[in-house]
């Protein structure tokens, strides 16, 4: 429980980044992960990104669409935590060259998760020297502090790739903000620092920041998105057995926003999942109808137990690591529509 506890304040504070001053956590590393800085000049260090094939360029074969070869959007993809040996033989911090790591990466978040987007925008998704998943769950306050310096190095990573794809690439193209987990816990950060209350705002389609606590709070002028087709919001979930509620959810001090990406519609909580149009599970090219519903329950999502061949081996009710999968058509429906959206208000004002 007081391991719950610590994992619960660190987020707190990771999520009210904005009033942290990271700074002062000096970052303890070895030589080697602080000399690989990376250059995102450099395509290896773009995990996703337009101009080398990659695996978020795949669309299951169950999904009869193709990837555009014109598409007028970007999606800013930050991936989830796949630094996952818990001995931490690196230490704290990713190194960026590591083989076993950028596959995971590749062919996990970047195959299942940022590949929903490809329809309707550029994935960029950068490398970056992520934070160990022990980060999550320091024990002394030697740990705690260290943990900080492993996060906000990942972060100035990620913020520099940004500064970079919005100096290079972007050219005032409407963006999606995209992330699980880890990167959910950095674009939470990127979306205060460049978007609430900033000129950028006018380019958010939409932010998918899901499976970490979002305290509506933190910003000033970014809300939750209340309708499936609003533009310049966020979106947000974490997903649990119907039922269920981890022990950190109860010591959270807000309600998270939560987002149901059945309905996409606050007024609309509880889907069964005769309405799920399709989840992505272990095999990408089939697409599995009606496996779960969405139910909103005090800043979490719940589902009855997802419904496939094979369910009854999943023991766990914490069903974070397929809060993309569970909802892949949806999403990608959802992504669709809300771009549509935003060039039906935004015509005659956009060039490319």
């Amino acid at each position: 429980m007081v391991r719950y506890f610590i994992s619960f304040v660190l987020l707190i504070i990771i999520a009210g980044c904005a009033q942290s001053n990271y700074s002062k956590y000096a970052p303890i590393y070895d030589r080697d992960t602080l000399a690989d800085i990376p250059d995102y000049s450099k395509l290896e260090y773009w995990a996703a990104h337009p101009n080398k094939r990659n695996p978020s360029d795949s669309i299951p074969h169950d999904i009869k669409t193709s990837v555009a070869s014109t598409k007028d959007v970007d999606v800013f993809f930050l991936y989830p935590t796949s630094y996952l040996d818990r001995t931490m033989p690196y230490g704290w911090s990713a190194p960026l060259k590591e083989n076993k790591i950028n596959i995971y990466t590749d062919f996990s978040a970047i195959l299942y998760q940022a590949s929903v987007f490809n329809e309707v925008g550029k994935i960029y998704a950068p490398r970056y020297r992520q934070a160990n998943i022990m980060a999550y769950y320091p024990v002394t306050s030697e740990d705690t502090t260290k943990a900080l310096a492993a996060f906000d190095l990942a972060y100035q990573d990620v913020k520099n790739a940004f500064e970079y794809y919005l100096s290079h690439f972007n050219n005032g193209r409407p963006i999606i903000i995209a992330s699980h987990s880890q990167g959910s816990t950095h674009s939470i950060r990127l979306l205060k620092e460049y978007f609430d209350g900033k000129p950028l705002a006018k380019q958010l389609v939409a932010a998918y920041v899901v499976g970490m606590a979002i305290n509506p709070a933190n910003y000033t002028s970014l809300k939750a998105c209340e309708k499936p087709n609003e533009t310049g919001c966020i979106c947000a979930w974490r997903t649990f057995m119907e039922g269920f509620q981890e022990p950190f959810v109860d010591k959270e001090n807000f309600n998270s926003i939560v987002t149901n990406p059945l309905s996409w519609d606050n007024q609309n909580v509880k889907i069964s999942r005769d309405q799920n149009p399709g989840s992505l599970l272990y095999n990408f090219n089939k697409i599995s109808p009606q496996v779960a519903g969405a139910i909103n329950h005090n800043g979490v999502l719940w589902t009855p137990k997802p419904h496939f061949f094979g369910n009854f081996l999943i023991k766990t009710k914490n069903y974070h690591i397929a809060d993309y999968n569970l909802y892949y058509v949806s999403i990608r429906k959802n992504a669709a529509l809300r771009v549509n959206n935003y060039f039906e208000k935004q015509k005659g004002n956009y060039t490319n």
